[in-house]
């Protein structure tokens, strides 16, 4: 019996092949170093060495391309989506987009996906998913909405060395309808304008549609970011919408919104959701003038109100300076919408109409960007189309847009809306 040759040791670091003493074939490929500073050797073993020299190889291209998987613990979707959302997530992204991430992961993608290693899992899985969502109801935008927290949550499963790929980047995504903007016209912006002079905070509408603020920008403004004089608004902060956790210790049997010893667990403000966000606005002279009144509007309803005046500084603040909430704020515009026989829409409408506005008056896209906060040149691309009556109404009223008067000092009742109220 012919004696079989002993393995011959490769130097560190080196893939080796050999001949075991089972009669099968193995291979050794060092892919880095372990946490604890041992060398990460990774064993494959076939029936011959071709099968082997193969698998070595393999190993060899994805640990030079970067993409082979830890040692270690082999991750569920589940395991790695609720270690992501935890505890990865937000230490880079704002309160709100942690809201979305919640939802997304927890009520949609843990329970039909979850038990699947992570390895192991195949686009073809991730594209029967969306289909099942959207078979039970859920719309496109929502099963795109679960796309993309997917995407990013397996992205940095990748770039930390867990998986080799991204499944979800290979998954057909449901395609999802761009929504249709439809700004407000010049005449119903006169119409909210009037209106609005007959309810408290006018100015706060008039930024709104003048500004494009968002709504928490709007409502987290005070009045040491306005410069008056100087023509100038600075947007540094947004209104948190609260969040609540049980005061009683979960006795009341009611939701923590409704516990009657309920507590925040959110502060009241956060900076603006991006660094495009903080900015600084230039103020219309008509916006300016309208400002100047609200302030003195306000110095009287604190007057009015003595010492349960609470004196945070908020630009449109209730009736004792407290901040606005953002459920109040939008329940007002509901009833601006009404009482100004103007049709229903969103409150984020106001600011595609001051997006549209500044787009069909020739303003640069970049310097747009500026204005309205924007983090990326596509989103021009939603407000390019427009009406056709805010595309006339804006050529034949470019200067002095919706607050000009005509030449005889009058106006038809609604345009000069905002010079009545100085």
């Amino acid at each position: 019996m012919a004696e079989q040759k002993p393995r011959t040791r490769q130097p560190n670091g080196r893939s080796s092949v050999y001949l075991g003493n089972d009669g099968k074939w193995h291979g050794r490929v060092t892919v880095g170093i372990r946490d604890d500073g041992r060398p990460d050797r990774r064993h494959v073993e076939r029936k011959t060495k071709a099968e082997v020299t193969k698998a070595v190889r393999e190993l060899e291209r994805q640990r030079d391309a970067g993409k082979l998987r830890k040692p270690g613990k082999r991750w569920t979707v589940a395991d790695w989506l609720t270690h992501w959302v935890e505890t990865i997530a937000p230490l880079a992204v704002n309160e709100n987009t942690m809201v979305g991430y919640g939802v997304a992961v927890r009520k949609h993608i843990i329970p039909a996906l979850g038990a699947h290693r992570l390895d192991r899992l195949e686009p073809e899985h991730i594209e029967r998913f969306y289909a099942r969502m959207q078979e039970q109801g859920s719309a496109a935008a929502t099963a795109h909405q679960a796309h993309r927290t997917f995407r990013t949550a397996l992205n940095e499963a990748v770039r930390r060395g867990h998986i080799a790929e991204n499944p979800v980047r290979l998954a057909k995504a449901p395609r999802v309808s761009e929504e249709e903007v439809e700004p407000y016209t010049v005449e119903e912006v006169r119409r909210l304008l009037t209106a609005a002079q007959r309810r408290r905070n006018p100015a706060r509408w008039a930024v709104a549609l003048a500004l494009g603020l968002r709504q928490g920008e709007a409502l987290g403004l005070k009045w040491t970011d306005v410069d008056l004089d100087g023509g100038v608004l600075f947007v540094r902060r947004s209104r948190r919408r609260p969040r609540y956790a049980h005061g009683c210790g979960d006795t009341c049997g009611r939701k923590a919104g409704y516990c009657p010893e309920r507590r925040r667990t959110n502060p009241e403000t956060a900076e603006t959701k991006s660094r495009a966000g903080r900015r600084a606005v230039g103020l219309p002279p008509q916006l300016a003038d309208l400002l100047r009144r609200h302030r003195v509007e306000q110095d009287r309803e604190r007057q009015a109100a003595g010492e349960h005046w609470h004196d945070d500084g908020w630009l449109f603040a209730t009736s004792t300076g407290r901040g606005t909430s953002p459920r109040v704020d939008y329940d007002e515009w509901k009833e601006l919408l009404r009482d100004a026989k103007v049709r229903d829409g969103r409150l984020h409408d106001a600011r595609h109409t001051a997006a549209t506005v500044l787009l069909i008056l020739g303003v640069s896209e970049r310097a747009v960007m500026g204005l309205m906060g924007w983090s990326s040149t596509s989103m021009t691309a939603r407000y390019q189309h427009m009406v056709d009556s805010v595309r006339t109404d804006v050529a034949r009223q470019v200067d002095g847009l919706i607050w000009k008067p005509d030449s005889n000092g009058s106006d038809d009742g609604t345009a000069g809306a905002l010079h009545s109220l100085r």
